[in-house]
């Protein structure tokens, strides 16, 4: 039960995390919200070194600089994929292969599901998809490219999950502080490469820095998550981090919730009962 909490607190932090960060990038260039919300996000990760303590093995530094390449990947190949769209198509794959790949991890490393948890498991994965689905646009269909980018988009998020799931649970939050030093070197050089891209505009500085405080606190809720519960059930709810996306949406720019997503909603309210049984 504690690790289920855990993974729901993760998933709306990663929600509003998404949120804040979206608006942020209506202002200016994502990059340019990305370099204000990476080293928010390091500095939250660096204040709980003293209260949760840090002990940087070569077992923590290795995953943890895995984790922050498969994030810095995840976040260039999941945007441009919703350049490209269609975004009601391609979003619910990403999230889909973000959850699913977490699970088959789980599931192979000898994890078990009481009768509750195989039902529960698979409906929050149709959740997933649900949540994260958003109007129709028609009868668009992605191109090959697009669709393996958001496949790759899901696989990367999925690969930092699991790496940081695979780190020493008395390791603290020095795999975090890794993994968000190694993003955010990536996502500097980047930055620098495309500098020349990236528009005069200044990105909304308490928008994005609040999104980079969010994504830390998703990113430990995971790690703790991970730490006392199965991966299997633990990837699977921290990926209905869409909801929490669409709520504060309906809620702060009244944008109108689908009945698809609704569905999603319900589905995934059930799901997380049957988990809490499992």
């Amino acid at each position: 039960m504690i690790a289920l909490l855990l993974a729901l607190g993760s998933s709306l932090a990663y929600g509003c995390a998404d949120f804040l960060g979206g608006l942020g990038a209506r202002k200016a260039h994502v990059l340019r919200t990305v370099l204000v919300a990476a080293p928010a996000s390091l500095a939250v990760e660096l204040l709980l070194w003293p209260v949760l303590g840090a002990s940087f093995s070569p077992a923590a530094l290795g995953w943890g600089a895995a984790s922050g390449v498969a994030s810095a990947l995840a976040f260039a190949l999941l945007y441009r994929t919703l350049a490209i769209g269609p975004m009601n198509v391609l979003s619910p794959v990403t999230a889909l292969v973000s959850a699913a790949l977490p699970v088959t991890v789980g599931l192979l490393q000898g994890e078990h599901l009481a009768a509750a948890g195989l039902i529960g498991l698979p409906l929050a994965l149709v959740a997933v998809v649900l949540v994260s689905a958003g109007p129709g646009a028609g009868p668009a269909r992605p191109s090959r490219t697009a669709l393996l980018l958001a496949l790759g988009a899901g696989a990367a998020i999925a690969v930092q999950l699991v790496c940081l799931h695979q780190t020493p649970s008395g390791s603290g939050v020095a795999p975090l502080i890794t993994g968000r030093a190694v993003s955010s070197a990536v996502v500097l050089a980047a930055a620098g490469i495309l500098r020349r891209r990236l528009g005069p505009q200044r990105p909304a500085y308490a928008l994005s820095a609040a999104a980079g405080a969010l994504d830390s606190v998703a990113n430990l809720l995971f790690l703790c998550a991970a730490r006392s519960g199965d991966l299997s059930v633990v990837a699977v709810i921290t990926a209905l981090y869409p909801a929490g996306t669409v709520l504060l949406a309906r809620g702060v720019l009244a944008e109108r919730v689908h009945r698809t997503q609704l569905v999603g909603l319900g589905a995934a309210a059930v799901a997380v009962s049957l988990l809490a049984l499992a």
